[in-house]
C-alpha cells in the first residue's frame, strides 16, 4: 500500500471523529437553549383575529389571546379580551372602536382604540395639544389624490406681491414641513389605498401652525408636497422666485416687463393713428364722389334746357302797319357752371353740348 493512501485514510478518520464531536456539542447547546426557553415566564396579550380598520367596532369574535413573553409585553397591551372590551367603560356598557388600521395577530394597544365613551372621530386621533385644520386643494395641488391619511406632507405657499416700484413679484415659500394628514375629504381611514381626487385635506397642527394655515389660505395659493414615509426631519429651505426659473435678476425681469408694456402702448397708438387716417381718407373720397355727382346733375340739367323748343311767334292783326318778327336767338356755345366746395363757390367754363 502506498504512503498517499495511508495518509488519506488517517485524515478521513480524524475528520469523522471531529464531525461527531462537533455534532454532539451542537445538540447539547440546543437542549440547553430549549430548557431555558421552557423556564421563561409566559403571559397573554390580546391581538386582532381579523384585520381592523378605522372605525371598526371591537368584539370578542374579532380578538383573541396569544402567549407572550412576560418581559416583552408592549406598553398599552391588554392581557384578556374581557379586559379590553370592558375596562374603564361606564356601568351601562358601551363599545370601543379602532382608531387606526390593525393587522392580523397585531397586538391591540390602548393608543389604537377609543377610550371610555369615545367614538372613532378625528378628535380621538389628535395628539395632545394638537388641532385639526382643513385646507382646500384640487387634483393638482393635492398631489393628484395620492395623499392618504397618515402620510406626511409639506405645505407650500405661492403668492404675488407688488414692490415699491410697482412691479409684481411672484414667489413660493415652504410654509410648514412634515405635517401629518388626518383625513382627505371626510375619509380618515389609513387603510384606504386607492387614489381619489379630493377637495380638502385635514392636517394635524399646533395652534400656531393652525393660525399660519388659516392666514395663508387667504394670502395666496396652498399646495402639498408629499414627503417620504421615513423622512421625519425638516430641511433647510429658501424662497423660489421667477429669477430662479429664468436665471435673471428681478431688475432684469422688471425691465423686460416695462419694455413689453411700452411696446404694447406704441403698437396701440400706431393702430389708432392708422384708423384715423383711414377714416379721413374715406370722408375725402365721399366728398369727391358727392361733387362728381353734383357736376353730373348740373350738366344733365343744362342739356335738358338746351333741348327746349322756343314758343312760336303770333302775328298781330292786319291793320297794324309794322310787323314784329320774333327770332329765336342762337344758344351760346359755352356755359358757366358753379360748384360749391364747402362754403367757397368755384365756377367752371364748360362747352355746351348740342
Amino acid at each position: 500500500m502506498r504512503a498517499n493512501t495511508v495518509i488519506m485514510i488517517v485524515l478521513a478518520g480524524v475528520f469523522g471523529v471531529l464531525a461527531v464531536v462537533l455534532a454532539n456539542i451542537w445538540l447539547a447547546n440546543q437542549r440547553s437553549a430549549l430548557a431555558q426557553t421552557n423556564e421563561i415566564q409566559r403571559d397573554t396579550v390580546v391581538v386582532a383575529a381579523v384585520a381592523l380598520k378605522f372605525g371598526d367596532t371591537l368584539s370578542a369574535d374579532k380578538l383573541r389571546e396569544v402567549a407572550w413573553p412576560a418581559g416583552a409585553v408592549p406598553a398599552g397591551a391588554f392581557k384578556t379580551t374581557e379586559e379590553l372590551l370592558t375596562k374603564d367603560l361606564p356601568t351601562g356598557g358601551g363599545t370601543k372602536q379602532a382608531l387606526q388600521s390593525i393587522g392580523v395577530n397585531e397586538p391591540v394597544l390602548a393608543s389604537k382604540i377609543t377610550g371610555p365613551g369615545q367614538r372613532a372621530t378625528l378628535s380621538a386621533v389628535l395628539g395632545e395639544g394638537m388641532k385639526a385644520v382643513s385646507i382646500r386643494v384640487n387634483d393638482v395641488l393635492g398631489v393628484a389624490g395620492f395623499v392618504f391619511p397618515g402620510d406626511r406632507v409639506d405645505v407650500l405657499l405661492t403668492r404675488t406681491v407688488r414692490d415699491s416700484d410697482g412691479t409684481d413679484q411672484s414667489f413660493v415659500d415652504v410654509l410648514l414641513q412634515g405635517m401629518k394628514v388626518l383625513a382627505v375629504d371626510q375619509v380618515a381611514d389609513e387603510s384606504k389605498d386607492s387614489p381619489t381626487v379630493v377637495k380638502s385635506v385635514t392636517l394635524e397642527a399646533s395652534t400656531k401652525d393652525a393660525q399660519k394655515l388659516t392666514l395663508a389660505a387667504g394670502a395666496g395659493q396652498l399646495s402639498l408636497a408629499l414627503r417620504q414615509a421615513a423622512a421625519s426631519k425638516g430641511e433647510t429651505t429658501e424662497r423660489v422666485t421667477l429669477s430662479d426659473l429664468t436665471g435673471e435678476m428681478p431688475a432684469d425681469v422688471a425691465k423686460k416687463q416695462a419694455e413689453l408694456a411700452r411696446q404694447a402702448a406704441a403698437d396701440a397708438a400706431a393702430a389708432a393713428e392708422r384708423q384715423r387716417a383711414e377714416d379721413a381718407q374715406k370722408r375725402a373720397d365721399d366728398k369727391i364722389a358727392g361733387l362728381a355727382q353734383a357736376v353730373d346733375r348740373v350738366g344733365s340739367k343744362l342739356d335738358e334746357l338746351g333741348k327746349v323748343k322756343p314758343t312760336p311767334a303770333v302775328a298781330t292783326a292786319p291793320e297794324a302797319r309794322e310787323v314784329v318778327k320774333y327770332v329765336t336767338p342762337e344758344p351760346p356755345s359755352r356755359a358757366t357752371v358753379g360748384v360749391f366746395r364747402g362754403v367757397k363757390l368755384e365756377t367752371y367754363d364748360v362747352p355746351r353740348q348740342p
